[in-house]
């Protein structure tokens, strides 16, 4: 199964709609994704709780990282860049945090509050090899955007 974005973005809207506190819009997110398509394996959120440091949120699958700095993984590329991550082997990624060993390729995207501030990055892990794609960082970069940066 692949994910339907069409739907997925319509159901999400509707399950968050009215919703303002982050915590429960990410764990709304992290289920709904998670759940979506069979390539994802890890999905959820690090948040951004004090200058250059990512600490975990709302999540599906294994155990995961509890703290991340920016200048590590490939979290902390994308929260120190501020841009997404496609990653379609980790073992290539300079700095990799290997918080599971099972991950072969990896996608994260900041998550960008009204104002464009990064608040928080969302990480999908695959147990596949170059699981991801372009088309699925846009889809999910749009979600993410129409739930935060209202």
């Amino acid at each position: 199964m692949t994910a339907d974005y069409d739907t997925l973005a319509k159901t999400i809207a509707a399950l968050t709609e009215g919703e303002t506190d982050q915590v429960a819009l990410m764990a709304t997110i992290a289920c709904e994704v998670h759940h979506a398509d069979d390539r994802f394996d890890w999905t959820g959120f690090y948040r951004v709780t004090q200058p250059g440091l990512l600490k975990i949120g709302p999540y599906q699958g294994g155990h995961g990282c509890l703290v991340i700095p920016f200048d590590r993984g490939v979290c902390g590329a994308a929260a120190r860049t501020g841009e997404v991550q496609l990653v379609p082997d980790v073992e290539a990624f300079p700095g990799h945090i290997a918080c599971a060993s099972s991950t072969r390729s990896e996608l994260v995207l900041p998550v960008r509050d009204a104002s464009g501030e990064v608040i928080a990055v969302f990480d999908i892990d695959s147990d596949q090899p170059d699981a991801f794609t372009d088309q699925d960082a846009s889809s999910l970069g749009a979600i993410l955007a129409d739930v935060f940066a209202k």
